[in-house]
């Protein structure tokens, strides 16, 4: 299923629901599940309800008169991590050529900049700002602190189960379902912050910071989640067109390491990073006030938001 949060001026607050097949109506699953972490939440007999709803509720929105919001508008908890090898490769370079004009292109040059080996041995990953959250279509506001604004196009899942100790072989059954995430950066306070060796903080969490949508699909529609094409534009210009089969470490593995001694609870959200060429440094440029900024990750959808300057 493609499930959504979404409101409607016949609706009122934001209600749960799912897409319909030919993807023209959402399905109000509002009268049976307060909220989508409800449905999350309530395990396979929850699904098996919404799936009941799908078929037979009454109450039907077409898509296009309905405005969607963040799939989860609040997440138990949000954690992202580095799963790409290309992106932390390009973007150690970058930052090196950025901080050292002259120095940094002749290290790039002669291959002295390497990832970490602790990054190859274990899936590295923050916690962030869980009540930040924005859906497709809305603003992003440009935090007043920073000049460098920065994309990030990502994919994650939500757990449908939690656990401890969870087994990378047994994980997969842990994972609920996928959506985009976008993970906006200021770039110019996480470069700052990061030299003390600790965050990244407030280049990451900012209100309207973390995007997600338009859609939270449910792992048996995704099929391989090691096999989706990722796109991403500005204002129409493709800046990287990729694919999820490049990533480093699973989210299975993830998942081992994150519980290891550690109860995760259904409802917590986990970020992939962002894919090889998915952000503006690893090319060297950066957003402008008023760019929109389309990701693109296959079955998924397309997840747009546009990034506004604060007076």
């Amino acid at each position: 299923m493609k499930l959504c949060t979404y409101s409607h001026p016949g609706t009122g607050a934001m209600r749960p629901g799912a897409l319909t097949s030919d993807g023209a109506m959402i399905v109000d699953f509002g009268n049976v599940f307060a909220d989508m972490l409800a449905l999350i939440k309530g395990g396979d007999e929850a699904m098996a309800a919404a799936r009941g709803l799908l078929d037979n509720a009454e109450m039907r929105v077409p898509l296009v008169d309905a405005t969607l919001h963040a799939p989860v508008p609040v997440p138990e908890q949000i954690r992202d991590s580095m799963l790409f090898e290309k992106h932390v490769q390009q973007a150690m370079e970058r930052i090196a050529i950025m901080r050292k004009p002259l120095l940094g292109p002749l290290l790039v040059k002669a291959g002295m900049i390497k990832v970490a080996p602790t990054w190859y041995q274990m899936p590295i990953y923050y916690k962030s700002n869980r009540f930040s959250v924005i859906g497709t279509g809305q603003d992003v506001l440009w935090p007043r602190y920073s000049q460098v604004m920065d994309f990030e196009l990502e994919f994650g899942f939500f757990l449908g189960k939690g656990g401890k100790n969870i087994k990378a072989a047994d994980a997969r059954r842990h994972i609920f379902g996928l959506t985009i995430f976008n993970d906006f950066s200021a770039r110019d306070a996480q470069s700052a912050e990061m030299q003390s060796m600790l965050g990244p903080c407030k280049g990451k969490d900012f209100d309207t910071g973390n995007a997600m949508g338009p859609f939270l699909v449910t792992m048996d529609e995704i099929g391989d989640p090691y096999a989706l094409r990722m796109q991403a534009r500005v204002n129409g210009e493709t800046w990287c067109d990729s694919n999820s089969s490049t990533i480093h470490h699973t989210f299975e593995a993830l998942l081992e390491r994150v519980s290891a001694d550690e109860t995760l609870h259904a409802g917590e959200f986990f970020g992939s990073g962002t894919v090889g060429d998915g952000c503006g440094l690893e090319h060297g440029r950066f957003l402008k006030d008023g760019d929109v900024v389309e990701l693109e990750v296959e079955k998924i959808g397309v997840l747009r938001n546009r990034v506004t300057r604060q007076k």
